[in-house]
């Protein structure tokens, strides 16, 4: 009788994720593939004939540069949240069940509020008569406020504050499932904690590395907002340029264009991290 009745469950769960995938998730990203492959057009936004035109234009030098730029920025962006999380999550690893799931906790509160909120909070801080100057000028040490908003610095701070926790939690999870026996085996064949480390740990935490960077350099390119509010226009990012297409230019298979390209660089991270986890796997079955 159990399973009689859980076979209809079963049956409707899978249509439902399947029908969500389908029309939810492959059937507006293959209308985006189509829209880049059409004409601009001024009255419906896009029509026929078939053509390359908007992936031509991605190599305008006006637009490559914008979009070396965001990379540069989600570049320094993903370095730093790497150089935070790693040790903190190897930190983390290190501590008490109790320690990890209420520092766990603590990183995922923030998530509990919008992030374009978080964002307004932040600009509060770097205003030049937010927080932090008044802070500063208060214990004396600067004699005027500090031009922290609308930088570049700026930006990137917006940005390691939003995308933090995803770089540690990957990390985390890699760290905490490694085999301690793994590094007393180094150490008992004479390996140093330097050795070990580059050795040991960074090959079997490189999928962990992995999936912290696909989590944060490809949306770091993409939230439009924090450049908007943290950095003015001088600090664009993709993300403000797939928008500004889509909503001012109107230039549709332009914006499409350039969305493929964001998503086509994800699933080429997807693949290096699947491809390092089977390697780790094939070497550890070895």
């Amino acid at each position: 009788m159990p399973s009689i009745t859980r076979q209809p469950f079963r049956t409707a769960v899978l249509v439902l994720v399947w029908g969500w995938l389908l029309f939810l998730v492959l059937a507006p990203n293959l209308l985006v593939v189509g829209a880049s492959v059409m004409t601009r057009d001024p009255g419906t936004f896009i029509s026929l004939p078939l053509n390359l035109d908007a992936y031509r234009q991605l190599f305008d030098p006006l637009y490559l540069e914008v979009f070396l730029h965001s990379l540069y920025m989600a570049a320094m962006t993903t370095l730093v949240c790497l150089l935070i999380g790693y040790p903190f999550a190897w930190a983390l690893s290190k501590l008490g069940k109790q320690r990890q799931l209420l520092l766990i906790f603590l990183l995922i509160v923030p998530f509990w509020t919008n992030s374009l909120v978080r964002t307004y909070a932040l600009k509060m801080l770097l205003a030049t008569n937010g927080l932090i100057n008044s802070a500063l000028m208060g214990l004396g040490w600067i004699d005027e406020p500090l031009q922290m908003l609308y930088t570049e610095g700026a930006v990137i701070i917006g940005l390691v504050y939003l995308l933090l926790p995803f770089m540690i939690l990957p990390l985390y999870s890699v760290f905490d499932d490694l085999r301690q026996e793994l590094l007393l085996a180094s150490h008992d064949l004479g390996a140093g904690r330097f050795a070990t480390f580059i050795h040991v740990i960074v090959p079997l935490t490189l999928p962990g590395v992995l999936a912290g960077v696909m989590l944060v350099l490809l949306p770091a390119m993409g939230l439009f907002f924090v450049p908007d509010i943290l950095g003015g226009s001088r600090n664009l990012l993709v993300g403000n340029v797939i928008k500004n297409q889509f909503l001012d230019a109107r230039d549709w298979p332009f914006g499409a264009a350039a969305s493929i390209v964001l998503t086509v660089t994800m699933a080429i991270l997807m693949l290096a991290h699947r491809l390092s986890k089977q390697r780790i796997g094939e070497e550890g079955a070895g």
